[in-house]
């Protein structure tokens, strides 16, 4: 990846306050709140271990909400702080791409908080994808997308999708080749939406050593076993 001054790449992460009752709630049960919500902080601090593993980028955590900002200076100071404008998903994530390319960005990719075990390799590869594509997306097992990159202010292509569906990463797809747009597709990973994806997520941080989600093995370990839930 050039790193010269020329080759501006600027890489984001959506973020909300981690707030018990108001985090993850798709996980309670098996989770209570509170534990939802502190295992969302720990999703949180690993995700910002993880972009600091993508040299020669801009890192810049996009937050909610606006009153926020101690917080989150606090965690992360080392990098940029925005606040998410938009009222949909769809709206944030393509107010904080343009914001990027406005700023000088050559490359400019967003990705989740909440997938604390993806490769940064993929994260690379988001930007290396943007030589060639106009739209690089990571597609999520859930039929959405934990990542999605332009090199070019793109409205068309974010903003008219209903989000939190299965068909998120199609009708974007879609949207893409409507406007002619090529696109670039990463290795699928998966996020932590729903209770099915805890025993997932906890079964592979069993099956690996050390890193990655060195916050999120804390808290399994911490927290002892969750109970199934049907």
């Amino acid at each position: 990846m050039d790193s010269s001054p020329s080759a501006k790449y600027h890489l984001l992460t959506v973020a909300k306050r981690p707030q018990p009752g108001k985090t993850k709630t798709r996980l309670c049960p098996p989770l209570n709140a509170a534990q939802a919500a502190s295992l969302y902080e720990a999703f949180l601090l690993d995700t910002l271990d993880l972009m600091r593993q993508v040299p020669a980028v801009q890192r810049t955590l996009a937050f909610l909400p606006a009153e926020a900002y101690g917080y989150f200076a606090s965690l992360a100071p080392d990098m940029d702080l925005v606040t998410q404008r938009g009222a949909s998903l769809g709206e944030r994530l393509d107010a904080l791409l343009r914001h990027a390319l406005a700023e000088g960005a050559a490359k400019a990719v967003v990705m989740n908080s909440d997938s604390p075990t993806l490769p940064a390799a993929y994260l690379v590869q988001a930007f290396q994808a943007l030589d060639t594509a106009d739209v690089v997306l990571g597609p999520a097992d859930d039929g959405g997308y934990y990542l999605v990159g332009v090199k070019k202010p793109q409205p068309g292509l974010l903003r008219p999708v209903q989000m939190s569906t299965p068909q998120v990463l199609h009708d974007t797809l879609d949207l893409a080749q409507a406007a002619g747009l090529s696109a670039a597709l990463l290795p699928p990973w998966f996020d932590i939406d729903a209770p099915q994806d805890l025993e997932r997520l906890r079964c592979e941080l069993m099956a690996s050593e050390g890193s990655p989600a060195a916050h999120t093995r804390r808290w399994f370990q911490e927290s002892g076993p969750i109970p199934s839930h049907n």
